[in-house]
Formats: structure tokens, C-alpha cells, sequence
């Protein structure tokens, strides 16, 4: 996991990723996940359809929330991000966006042997066209099977 993510410079994720919610923040906003030190260290982009100031945590991280869609919080992480990678953590939702609109290079998937049961698909609204995957490495262990897929 660390090697995935050691050339990352900012973080693209969805409301529901952020704090499971949608809908207004509310008068007492939920401020994530992650304590007062989030595990991301760089900008994290949050796609929503309500406004809210930007979040600032311990260790880096600055939580900052975009309602003019995909292209403007992939737009703001590349200029955070400078010469480093873009990483789109999810959800599903955020997700099958960015693929459907051709704006992601490779996707990295950890299979757990877990079933959950409920939840957005990853794959399900992409559109009838196939995208073609070229596997570039797989780290397999009895916890979690690491996969990467560059788009052809």
C-alpha cells in the first residue's frame, strides 16, 4: 500500500467516501473518518453538491470541497498535486465518473475475502463500451490481493 500511494500529491474523493452522507452539512458538519490526522498527508478534493469552507487537519491534510464537478476537482489536484500523481480514492460513484469520462490512466483495486453484501457497485453504470485493461502487477497474500490495470 505504501508504494501505491508514494508519488501521490492530492486526493480526489466523493461526499459519500468523505462521511457516508449526502445532503446538506448540516449545523455541525462531520469532519470525516480519520481523527484530527488523516492518513492522506496531501490536498484531498471532496466532490459534493453543497458548499462548505475548506477542512484543514494534522499532517497535511486540507480537505477542500468542489460542487462544480469532476473536471474542476481533477483540475484543482493536478495544481496541487505539481509533478505527482492524482489518486481517486472513490466512492463507486466517484468512481465510474471519472472512468465513463476517460480521465483516468490505471486503476488499482485490493480484493479483501470479505463479502459485504450491500453497497454501490464499482463497475455497474460505465456504459455498454468495454474498456480494455492491461494488467501490470499483482502482490498476492492471504489478507488482500493487490491489483493494477493500466487503460489501453
Amino acid at each position: 500500500m505504501a508504494e501505491s500511494t508514494e508519488n501521490v500529491g492530492a486526493v480526489v474523493m466523493g461526499r459519500r467516501m468523505f462521511s457516508n452522507g449526502d445532503g446538506p452539512w448540516g449545523d455541525d458538519p462531520f469532519e470525516g473518518h480519520w481523527g484530527d490526522n488523516p492518513p492522506f498527508g496531501v490536498p484531498v478534493f471532496v466532490i459534493t453538491h453543497y458548499e462548505r469552507e475548506p477542512l484543514e487537519m494534522d499532517g497535511g491534510t486540507t480537505f477542500t470541497f468542489v460542487t462544480d464537478g469532476i473536471e474542476h476537482a481533477l483540475e484543482q489536484a493536478k495544481a496541487a498535486a505539481g509533478d505527482q500523481d492524482v489518486e481517486i480514492v472513490g466512492g463507486a460513484n466517484t468512481v465510474q465518473q471519472f472512468v465513463a469520462a476517460g480521465l483516468v490512466d490505471e486503476i488499482q483495486l485490493h480484493v479483501s475475502p470479505v463479502i459485504l453484501g450491500d453497497g454501490i457497485r464499482l463497475f455497474e453504470s460505465l456504459g455498454s463500451e468495454p474498456i480494455e485493461l492491461e494488467r501490470t502487477r499483482v502482490i498476492d497474500s492471504s489478507d488482500v490481493t493487490h491489483l493494477r490495470f493500466q487503460i489501453t
